[in-house]
């Protein structure tokens, strides 16, 4: 499963409570160009419309510009598919208080784009704090220079 595309401050600024694995609405340019790392996901989300869940936010640019349509856009909003009981697990998730559905990485599987989504809940910002701290202790016992 190849990363095509991540969002790197999802875990930073959210805990990941749950995760789900979702296909995505495609054209046929869309597909080529994702395959080639063109798109992003940084500060997209997720949101359930009439049911629905959609990506929002999330950049594919052309993967020809000079041969795109003239209606194309780059970060058109984009249908999820989700089964009937994945959805209303996340209705029912999303409602729950402080909770909010991330992208966390755009990946293949087996020959299929598949986007990850994390439930996820907000860090403080002491709980960054945290995070940052335990990364330098432990980039610092990696060294070897980390003295307590």
């Amino acid at each position: 499963m190849a990363d095509l595309a991540t969002n790197p401050r999802a875990r930073f600024d959210y805990d990941i409570l749950e995760t789900v694995e979702a296909g995505i609405v495609l054209t046929g340019p869309e597909v080529k160009s994702i395959k080639a790392g063109h798109a992003s996901i940084k500060g997209a989300y997720v949101k359930i419309l009439n049911g629905t869940p959609w990506l929002i936010g999330a950049s594919v640019p052309p993967y020809q510009p000079g041969n795109a349509p003239k209606e194309y856009r780059e970060r058109a909003d984009r249908k999820l598919l989700l089964s009937k009981q994945q959805t209303a697990g996340l209705i029912g998730l999303a409602q729950a208080h402080g909770v909010t559905l991330v992208p966390i990485r755009l990946y293949i599987k087996r020959k299929l784009i598949k986007l990850e989504i994390g439930v996820a809940r907000g860090k403080k910002k002491y709980d960054k704090r945290e995070a940052i701290k335990k990364k330098d202790v432990q980039r610092s016992k990696e060294r070897g220079t980390y003295e307590e």
